[in-house]
């Protein structure tokens, strides 16, 4: 699928920017404790993702990753990757997803900003087996953003890059 000069935001043949949607959504009560699987969250500007452990922090607000990117690191493992045992907050159906800091998305109505590429967690391992964490290695493992705007992101909503 054609994308921009550097290949990361796919477009149609018509110049319209193809959207993903919001696969999954995923909240960690505290370090350490399993991800819980919700259909929507609150999202508060400049604080993060009710109920999850990075609430309140000052830029961890939510990670994001794409489905294709899980079916790329399963290739490498040769298992499947449930999106729930990756730690992240949000999986979207499809990437590719904004990774430089400063670029924004937008799903739902709530926006974001890029702060960095997240670094795959030590409880990959643990959690999916050994060469998890190597597997989803960048550009596999997601992004992280801060919240930029308020708002409820519920599974099934677009997701665009802004």
């Amino acid at each position: 699928m054609p994308g921009d000069a550097d290949g990361r935001r796919p477009h149609c043949p018509y110049g319209l920017v193809v959207t993903s949607r919001v696969h999954a959504i995923h909240v960690a009560p505290g370090r350490r404790l399993p991800t819980k699987s919700v259909a929507s969250v609150e999202a508060e500007a400049g604080a993060g993702l009710v109920g999850d452990r990075y609430h309140g922090s000052k830029h961890r607000h939510v990670t994001v990753q794409a489905l294709d990117d899980l079916e790329a690191a399963a290739e490498v493992l040769g298992r499947p990757v449930d999106p729930a045992l990756t730690r992240r907050n949000i999986t979207l159906d499809r990437g590719p997803i904004p990774t430089r800091p400063g670029e924004r998305m937008r799903i739902a109505d709530v926006e974001l900003e890029v702060v960095r590429i997240a670094a795959p967690c030590r409880l990959l391992d643990d959690d999916l087996g050994p060469g998890a964490m190597q597997a989803l290695r960048s550009p596999r493992g997601g992004t992280v953003f801060r919240l930029l705007g308020s708002g409820t992101i519920r599974v099934g909503d677009e997701a665009v890059p802004v």
